[in-house]
């Protein structure tokens, strides 16, 4: 699944006309850079969901059929759920095996092929060195289990396999999925790795300039 229903506030004013998603990077629109590197990974069904300027969305990617991927779409218009809504509302077309989740305004060359031989029971997490707009970090990586206690802090990539069971006791609506990330963390049962390559959150104008 990519998260694709963000507003943009701080991208505005090409957020304005635009989802964030379909903000271009080196001539070509984000999320078409993670539907590449999808399709090279060997995935072949991607959900997407759709909020702000959504319709615009399918308009511009179709069906997926020009890499090689069956696209659905999961519409939260005309107001955006957030990462954990997003995801629940998204759970029938996700079937009910771990699946891997993206955020859509994400620039990486992470390998996505080496999340498909993850085995997941509830959360893995990739994380990140702790960027210049995120210096405290997130959650820290001690051993193979991610915790919201420790040092040294990490930063979470945007990029996690979940299983569904993550969401089993939660309810329709609007909500983030730290929460329940978080709770699981209490219970030991969230795995993770680091991951130093490239990787850019696009959530600025500065950020953006920083990759053109």
């Amino acid at each position: 699944m990519i998260l694709a229903a963000g507003r943009g506030e701080r991208l505005r004013p090409l957020t304005d006309e635009l989802p964030k998603p379909l903000v271009e990077v080196g001539g070509k629109p984000l999320i078409e850079y993670h539907l590449e590197r999808l399709a090279a990974a060997g995935f072949r069904e991607v959900v997407i969901n759709q909020g702000h300027l959504g319709d615009l969305l399918p308009a511009a990617l179709g069906d997926g059929g020009r890499w090689g991927l069956h696209i659905h779409w999961s519409d939260e218009q005309p107001e955006a759920l957030e990462t954990g809504g997003g995801i629940f509302k998204a759970l029938p077309l996700l079937g009910g095996a771990p699946f891997l989740v993206i955020n859509g305004d994400l620039w990486t060359d992470y390998p996505f092929a080496r999340l498909r031989a993850v085995k997941c029971d509830w959360a893995h997490l990739v994380l990140v060195p702790n960027p210049a707009h995120n210096p405290a970090g997130d959650f820290a990586l001690l051993g193979a289990r991610v915790r919201d206690d420790g040092e040294p802090r990490l930063t979470f990539s945007g990029i996690a396999v979940y299983h569904p069971r993550l969401f089993a006791d939660c309810s329709p609506g609007k909500f983030s999925v730290v929460p329940l990330l978080r709770s699981a963390m209490r219970d030991h049962i969230v795995t993770g790795e680091s991951y130093e390559g490239d990787w850019n959150d696009v959530g600025t104008m500065e950020r953006l300039g920083a990759l053109l």
